[in-house]
């Protein structure tokens, strides 16, 4: 796969995300989990704010690597965990082509998985996600974009 598939650009904001996780939370306040597990890097913000959330203090990793900025290619799994997730909630920001989600599933079949977004391809694989986003658009998340300064157009048209 390739960053020639993306078509559309979404970007998501602070504010988006925090709105996005607490409506997702809502979803699932009348459950009761051991712990969470957070999908690096992408999962571990919404992870770290459903913790905050849901009042969950046991919080535990799964490292995995499928994407190089834009470009999917293999997966590298880092670090699993050791049970297999009775109990607990399983938690990415994106399901994508469902690579990653069919790894982790394998790993944690009884984990209850949620993302925040998720395309039509991985969909099937989570138990729950608030917002569905078409396949070939890129989502850009607040923690991989910087501020910068933008000059005025007066200045611009000047030069």
């Amino acid at each position: 796969m390739s960053s020639e598939r993306y078509h559309q650009h979404f970007t998501v904001s602070w504010d988006q995300i925090h709105r996005d996780v607490r409506q997702l939370c809502h979803l699932l306040i009348e459950r009761d989990f051991k712990g969470i597990v957070a999908i690096t890097r992408g999962g571990l913000i919404p992870a770290a704010l459903i913790a905050r959330e849901l009042n969950i203090r046991l919080i535990d990793t799964i490292c995995i690597k499928s994407y190089d900025h834009m470009d999917q290619g293999g997966l590298d799994i880092m670090k699993g965990v050791d049970h297999d997730g009775e109990g607990w909630l399983l938690v990415d920001d994106l399901v994508d082509t469902g690579k990653t989600a069919r790894a982790v599933r394998e790993m944690m079949p009884k984990a209850h998985f949620v993302t925040i977004y998720a395309k039509p391809e991985g969909r099937p694989l989570v138990d729950q996600y608030l917002t569905e986003v078409a396949q070939q658009c890129w989502i850009q998340f607040p923690w991989d974009m910087g501020i910068a300064y933008v000059e005025p157009l007066a200045d611009q048209m000047k030069k």
